[in-house]
């Protein structure tokens, strides 16, 4: 599938596409594509970043795909009805779906490191990168979200990362089963839980996955994960105040960072990182353990993901105005938004949350527990304005909404409300804020999520 020199990608600008494309024009593709979000006039700047790096952008109208020699590459959410797919039928051009195309390179690399989970795969993938690169191991990345460490006016979208060492770090997705698709020498589990796809599924892809590695790296401290780790040789386990290879006590948290001490091999290890919360704890003890499994030292491990100042869109500090803190967060399955709430509630302030569902397929599947987790973390002076769920076109149904969601929340006496429009939720929620309050900003797969939290931190200071 790497044999070509010429790609056309449908989707570019998704969060799986646009690292994948600067991977393969810095390997000397050539590389063009198109976007619903180009065409609708959305994030200018990530598509001005795209052309940066001499890749050509064009309307999602058919007329970029023009030859066959062209391998067209298009995400999981384009629909065959889309003209450029339609082209490319017509031309009899070669088809990959991303997760081929990503899975390609990644099995033909020396060191592919694959980091799997339902929750933290960013991070984790992330901190390894940036382990790695500290170490003077130069790997290649592939990530869902901008690694802050790596921004420069050249790279202002760092979500891929290139070297010339042989690892290749990636994280690799259940959701669309494509995790079936990577062969890792490392595979990182970080916990089973309940998104996308039942747990039975997600059993059968996990426990695949960690199978086919030479080395597998895994949360002892997740129940399900564990369960799948009975006859996998060649394991380094880790646990947050649990019994493991690595082992986090003595957790001391801060507003935006978090000490602990890193216990293994009957040594200990004194710990600060630079982002906060217990589940960051635990995504340092995978990527430490990755890291070393890979051949790096432990203590030069340790002492870089210290550094590891996070990802955009993860527990990312807006800014402040009038005494009012905004946070702009990745959350929107259960586990995630449980791991923010209770790193929040850790400190004193009442919360303003912002939850946009990141469609109506998801809610479905996990209406039930999203409601629990919210519900059990909700005090009763947060407020929760959750808009209609993103959606970008096509065709989906609308079995449960966010009228239904905060429908159960009301139920539990809390303070949810329905706010179709998301401006005017974002306004409501400003309107409200008071000095101390934290105002969070939660969704997927909707990067202007990042200037709606920007535009909330705008109008606070003009209040």
């Amino acid at each position: 599938m790497t044999n070509g020199n010429s790609c056309f990608l449908v989707g570019i600008g998704g969060s799986g596409m646009m690292p994948l494309a600067m991977i393969l024009r810095a390997r000397g593709w050539t590389v063009a594509g198109s976007d619903r979000g180009l065409d609708q006039g959305r994030v200018a700047a990530k598509f001005d970043a795209l052309r940066a790096a001499e890749i050509a952008l064009f309307p999602q109208d058919g007329s970029g795909v023009t030859s066959a020699d062209q391998l067209v590459i298009a995400s999981a959410a384009v629909e065959e009805t889309v003209p450029d797919i339609v082209a490319a039928n017509r031309l009899g051009c070669a088809r990959a779906t991303r997760a081929q195309m990503l899975a390609s390179l990644f099995n033909e690399s020396a060191l592919p490191i694959g980091v799997a989970g339902t929750s933290g795969k960013s991070t984790v993938t992330g901190m390894i990168a940036f382990i790695l690169h500290e170490t003077g191991r130069d790997p290649t990345a592939m990530n869902g979200a901008v690694m802050k460490d790596f921004v420069s006016p050249d790279s202002p979208f760092a979500s891929a990362l290139v070297g010339g060492g042989e690892a290749f770090v990636s994280e690799v997705d259940e959701s669309d089963g494509s995790i079936a698709l990577y062969n890792p020498a490392i595979a990182v589990l970080n916990n089973v839980s309940l998104d996308h796809k039942s747990l039975e599924e997600l059993r059968d892809l996990f426990g695949g996955f960690a199978a086919r590695a030479r080395h597998v790296v895994a949360n002892a401290g997740d129940a399900e994960t564990a369960a799948l780790l009975a006859d996998i040789p060649n394991l380094t386990t880790f646990a947050v105040e649990g019994a493991a290879d690595l082992v986090a006590e003595a957790l001391k948290p801060e507003p935006f960072a978090i000490q602990f001490d890193l216990i293994t091999g009957g040594a200990g290890y004194h710990v600060r990182l630079s982002v906060p919360g217990r589940h960051n704890v635990s995504n340092a003890l995978a990527a430490i353990g990755a890291s070393v499994a890979a051949g790096v030292p432990l203590i030069d491990a340790i002492r870089a993901v210290e550094r590891f100042t996070g990802l955009k869109r993860r527990f990312e500090k807006v800014g402040e105005a009038k005494g009012v803190t905004v946070i702009d967060d990745f959350g929107h399955n259960p586990d995630k938004i449980a791991a923010t709430l209770d790193t929040l509630h850790a400190f004193p302030g009442r919360l303003l949350i912002l939850f946009q569902p990141h469609g109506y397929g998801p809610l479905k599947v996990m209406r039930t527990e999203l409601v629990d987790s919210i519900a059990a973390r909700m005090k009763p002076d947060d407020v929760l304005a959750i808009p209609d769920p993103a959606y970008f076109g096509g065709t989906v149904a609308r079995e449960v909404t966010s009228a239904d969601i905060v429908a159960d929340l009301r139920a539990h006496g809390l303070d949810a409300r329905h706010i179709a429009d998301r401006a005017e939720a974002a306004a409501m929620l400003v309107a409200e804020a008071q000095e101390g309050d934290r105002i969070v900003v939660m969704g997927a797969r909707d990067d202007t999520l990042s200037l709606l939290a920007q535009d909330m931190v705008e109008q606070l200071a003009a209040t």
